[in-house]
């Protein structure tokens, strides 16, 4: 089994908000490999999709934690389901990419991603996959470098219409990327 595991906090206000990118490609992801609907699974504090994709089984998951807490989710899935954290992918924004852009991280730190942080935290390792999804748009890239309370701000804002556009556009590369890690 494969678990993918898409980051964002749960809750309407933050739907389409730039923390949520990981949510929002889960739900393309389902959609597209045309999985069953997301499930509550009180158990594992997260919504869950599974299905074949092949002759491998794939399970979705979006921890209904908030992003900063993740890890929990994340570990009851792998305890429950005996998955190796390298049969781990986990998609998350990341601050430090430029909009529309993506970078697959393996065995690595979390680059400052609280969620990311998390996940190591409550495994105890950093040895799974994580596509880093780029949302940083040019206006915004001189002031995130100056404060932190304003890139706190940044992430929780809405993408605008053309931001959208480029997200969505790199939706495609990201799937090829999956298919290819899976």
């Amino acid at each position: 089994m494969f678990l993918i595991i898409g980051l964002g906090n749960p809750g309407e206000k933050y739907t389409g908000t730039r923390h949520n990118l990981g949510f929002e490609y889960l739900d393309k992801l389902q959609a597209k490999w045309h999985f069953p609907d997301f499930q509550l699974e009180k158990k594992f504090n997260a919504v869950i999709s599974k299905s074949q994709l092949g002759k491998q089984e794939i399970l979705l998951a979006k921890p209904q934690t908030f992003m900063n807490l993740s890890g929990q989710a994340v570990l009851d899935l792998l305890r429950f389901y005996k998955i190796l954290p390298e049969n781990i992918l986990i998609l998350h924004d990341d601050l430090d990419l430029p909009l529309g852009s993506f970078r697959l991280a393996e065995d690595s730190r979390s680059a400052g991603h609280n969620g990311a942080q998390n996940i190591i935290d409550l495994l105890g390792t950093q040895k799974f996959k994580r596509l880093r999804l780029g949302i940083k748009s040019d206006p915004a890239a001189s002031l995130l470098e100056t404060e932190t309370t304003k890139a706190e701000i940044f992430v929780l804002q809405k993408f605008s219409a053309s931001e959208k556009e480029k997200t969505d556009k790199m939706f495609p590369e990201v799937l090829k990327k999956i298919k290819e890690i899976i």
